[in-house]
């Protein structure tokens, strides 16, 4: 059992290829390495999950986190500071909002 008595996720390894390309509303372009799905989750999982994967990631890498946790969605960019990240955007899609961060 994980955290919050949800089975535990199979411990993966990276992918070695970019997952997708987005254009942010500023209109730069950035390649997705690395999707973090905390729908459902509230906070402190969304924000501790960000925090994992910044530091599995490389330096410049961009990651899309999706939560759909109003509150996990404001705390995201408050604390990329503390989490070696800066924010990119934050893009409201259907029923979620999709949060770009970049590890610094």
């Amino acid at each position: 059992m994980g955290l919050f008595n949800r089975k535990a996720a199979p411990a993966t390894a990276a992918p070695a290829e970019p997952i997708a390309q987005v254009t942010l509303p500023d209109g730069c372009t950035y390649t997705i390495s690395r999707i973090v799905d905390v729908l459902g989750d509230s906070c402190p999982r969304p924000q501790l999950m960000t925090k994992k994967a910044l530091n599995e990631a490389i330096s410049g890498a961009v990651i899309e986190v999706r939560v759909d946790n109003p509150t996990s969605m404001e705390a995201l960019p408050t604390v990329m500071a503390a989490v070696n990240g800066t924010h990119l955007a934050t893009v409201k899609a259907d029923r979620y909002w999709r949060v770009f961060v970049c590890k610094n």
